[in-house]
């Protein structure tokens, strides 16, 4: 791929993105020479590494590769034998220790992934790591047990040390004290000597190995210790020996296996690019592009990589379906340039296997060459002018641009006459478009809006412009050619009405009508626009109230039901009473026989009268049974009471006083019924206020719903989507807004739907999913697999109704 397209579309800065993923030195080298390739079996390979690492990430949080580093000079010592130092030794440990910690992440993977041969190729030396750790504790210190005869050493130089400071404290503190400079024990050379005054030199015996700047002091070491600072000595000596020895001894163990070290190296390198790619994927909530053999690009949400993710506007296009050229126009500023780049961009970035920030299911094609002629390219050096040098550009993309190009080209014909600039342009796009060549070129010439107007397989398409702000939105909006906007954008300016006029004038009539079919164009679009968004609105609406009635209709049902079954069951506690009470005056006037007494007899009806009585308050009283009810008397009752209407189950306030019959009046809600006192049962007052605000809310609800389906225009409600997206949203905005459409995409009676959460942090989706626990008719779900959009989307299945 060309050196210089890299640097124009800025890929350059995606590799230094990348390697700043990476977590050693090898992995940041090899994320900076990452280039595009055009092998469409090399690019799906690393496309699926890249899908692979981003899942392993996601289940299983970051790996680091930190200690992985470069071993050529080490590695090339160990093949002849030649014995490594300390730190050297340590840093092949690490290494090791590395490749055992990637290998225990990379854990049982199925077969079917990718990243599965590399982690299995990892070669187990933890042995020969723990040993080298054992031996050396840091670059500058040997471990005691590293060997015994190195034990052995240490234990003699300490007692020997012992030895030459218990004789020289003697001296220090006893005959010697009026020769020496200063109580102390110091050394030369390695060697034990006495700070001894110049005066007194003469009197200690010994030998002589330094002496002070002032000519003060000698440093003698006494002749009674000469010995023993020579055992010392040998000790030291030995020592190093030793110490050498054991160096080469673990060089030696690791010099076996320099193919395996040198295999784990390369693999961790790999790997530590891989999941460079897999964390930047994350980073951008990037999604895995899919290759189409049709030279076909079709970009859904796409977002330039190198703007922040929170401020770039996503763009929709497509390119190769029904057009091969695609000519975009608008004003300065409004994104034609940031367009190009992004599709360019997105391009080589799928060519070198990284994912893409798109939605997923979008598509990309192998191109096996990218030009790209963006910006000014003014050579002082070479005498060009932005012209010229534009034009070196053009005739090297002419000259090497085949079937399985793309070329972008950047206000293509500026920079001279424009007369001759448009007539340039149109020549050129048409060459490309004869041969079949797959191109988009911004500019702001009319007759090259006209050109894409009367060609077919050229499609127009501009960057939405703002006039009221003065500001683009960056929308791409393909169909519809763009205008300058210059004479708007001057009188919002302040500039003269009387020039401006004067300029529309000197317009040509053909130009004039082509800018005003475009301007009434662009008006109807956004009025269409405006409609589709009213019509969105009305139908959000519609099921809103649907799932409101469904829910009002169901409570209704159960009350209804719940009524039904009281009934049911007091009307057979009725009937099973009245018949035993007519055994019983049966039996009664059975057993009272012809002579009874009319005085008891009149008795045992008045029992029997009773009886009835109380069963007719008891059927007054017991419509439902409430926790704090409490039976009503008449002369306790006062307007404003919050009372139950027994029979009925309706809670309301007293609104007339009960009569000599003991009838009065109770308003519940809407409602102003009549009723008897001894159907009252008294209730508190927070019951009665949450049962009115309920109503009020009720009644608000579809005063508004009312008030808004009449003023908007649009059909019916149609089905409800099949897709959910919650992308952007917080857990607090997008769960309430998850539960309201389950329900809704229930009713409608999907089987199926997709929610469409994005990867990001996984925050969304990991309470997306705890809510979906929670519904009863969700069947299942599970993530997205390829090509149903991956971690950033979750499939819900619901169960039958």
């Amino acid at each position: 791929m060309n050196k210089r397209v890299l640097h124009t579309l800025e890929f350059d800065k995606i590799t230094k993105l990348l390697s700043e993923e990476a977590t050693s030195s090898c992995g940041r080298a090899l994320c900076e020479s990452l280039e595009p390739v055009t092998d469409r079996n090399a690019i799906e390979e690393a496309q699926q590494e890249t899908s692979d690492a981003l899942g392993m990430l996601l289940r299983e949080g970051s790996i680091s590769f930190g200690d992985n580093r470069e071993l050529s000079r080490e590695i090339a010592a160990l093949k002849i034998g030649s014995p490594l130092s300390a730190a050297e030794l340590l840093g092949i440990a690490k290494l090791l220790n590395n490749a055992d910690r990637a290998r225990h992440y990379g854990g049982e993977l199925p077969e079917e992934n990718s990243l599965k041969p590399l982690f299995d190729g990892i070669m187990p030396m933890t042995q020969i790591a723990k040993e080298i750790e054992r031996c050396i504790l840091s670059e500058n210190e040997i471990a005691d047990d590293a060997s015994p005869e190195l034990k052995s050493i240490r234990r003699a130089i300490i007692h020997t040390g012992e030895k030459i400071h218990s004789q020289l404290n003697k001296m220090v503190n006893g005959s010697l004290r009026t020769c020496l400079q200063d109580a102390v024990i110091t050394q030369r050379d390695g060697r034990y000597c006495i700070p001894v005054k110049a005066e007194y030199k003469s009197g200690v015996k010994g030998m002589i190995h330094d002496q002070s700047s002032t000519g003060s002091t000698y440093f003698i070491e006494p002749e009674a210790i000469v010995n023993l600072n020579n055992e010392l000595k040998e000790l030291r000596i030995r020592e190093k020996e030793e110490i050498a020895a054991i160096l080469r001894n673990l060089s030696a163990s690791l010099g076996e296996h320099t193919d395996e070290i040198i295999e784990n190296q390369k693999i961790l390198t790999k790997l530590d690019f891989i999941f460079a790619k897999g964390s930047l994927a994350l980073s951008m909530n990037a999604t895995r592009p899919v290759y189409n053999k049709k030279r076909r690009i079709l970009l859904r949400k796409a977002r330039h990589p190198l703007i922040d993710k929170e401020k770039v506007v996503p763009i929709d296009v497509g390119l190769g379906d029904s057009f091969d050229l695609l000519v975009i126009t608008g004003p300065n500023t409004g994104g034609k340039t940031v367009t190009l780049k992004t599709i360019g961009l997105l391009t080589l970035m799928g060519q070198a296997g990284l994912h893409i920030p798109t939605l997923d299911r979008s598509e990309l094609s192998v191109f096996t060459k990218v030009f790209a002629d963006i910006g000014d390219e003014q050579s002082i050096e070479q005498s060009l002018s932005t012209f010229s040098s534009h034009m070196k550009n053009i005739v090297t993309v002419l000259r090497y641009a085949d079937e399985q190009s793309l070329c972008l080209f950047d206000e293509l014909g500026a920079g001279t006459d424009p007369t001759e600039g448009a007539a340039l342009a149109i020549s050129i796009l048409d060459h490309l478009h004869q041969r079949g060549i797959r191109t988009i070129a911004t500019t702001h010439y009319a007759e090259l809006k006209i050109y894409a107007l009367e060609t077919p397989e050229v499609e127009n398409a501009s960057c939405e412009f703002d006039v009221a702000t003065l500001s683009p939105t960056y929308r791409l909006l393909v169909g519809i050619p763009g205008k300058s906007n210059a004479f708007a954008i001057s009188e919002k300016l302040g500039l003269s009405k009387k020039i401006i006029e004067s300029a529309k004038a000197r317009i040509g009539t053909s130009e004039k009508s082509f800018e005003e079919l475009i301007s009434s164009l662009e008006a109807e679009r956004q009025k269409a626009e405006k409609e589709r968004l009213e019509l969105e609105e009305y139908k959000a609406r519609i099921r809103e109230h649907e799932e409101h009635l469904h829910d009002k209709k169901e409570k209704i049902d159960n009350r209804r039901d719940n009524i039904l079954r009281q009934a049911n069951a007091e009307a057979k506690e009725i009937l099973e009473e009245a018949k035993r009470t007519a055994d019983e005056t049966i039996r009664i006037f059975q057993k009272a026989g012809p002579g009874a007494s009319m005085k008891e007899l009149e008795k045992e009806r008045e029992k029997l009268r009773g009886a009835i009585r109380g069963r007719e308050e008891k059927l007054a009283m017991k419509a439902e049974t409430v926790r704090n009810g409490q039976q009503v008397k008449a002369e306790e009752l006062k307007a404003g009471d919050a009372v139950r209407i027994a029979s009925m189950g309706m809670d309301g306030t007293v609104e007339t006083l009960p009569d000599q019959k003991g009838n009065l009046y109770v308003r519940c809600g809407a409602l102003r019924t009549r009723t008897n006192v001894s159907n009252l049962m008294r209730i508190d007052e927070e019951t009665l206020e949450k049962k009115d605000k309920e109503r009020e809310k009720e009644r608000i609800h579809e005063e508004n719903f009312s008030r808004k389906a009449s003023a908007s225009k649009g059909p019916a409600a149609s089905m409800i989507r099949a897709e959910l997206n919650l992308i952007g949203k917080t857990v607090d905005e997008a769960v309430p807004e998850l539960d309201k459409y389950l329900d809704s995409a229930y009713l409608s009676h999907l089987s199926t739907v997709r929610i469409v959460h994005g990867k990001g942090t996984g925050a969304l989706r990991q309470a997306i999913q705890r809510h979906l626990r929670q519904v009863k008719y969700v069947k299942e779900f599970r993530l997205g697999e390829y090509g149903e959009g991956d971690a950033g989307v979750t499939i819900v299945t619901f169960r039958e109704n």
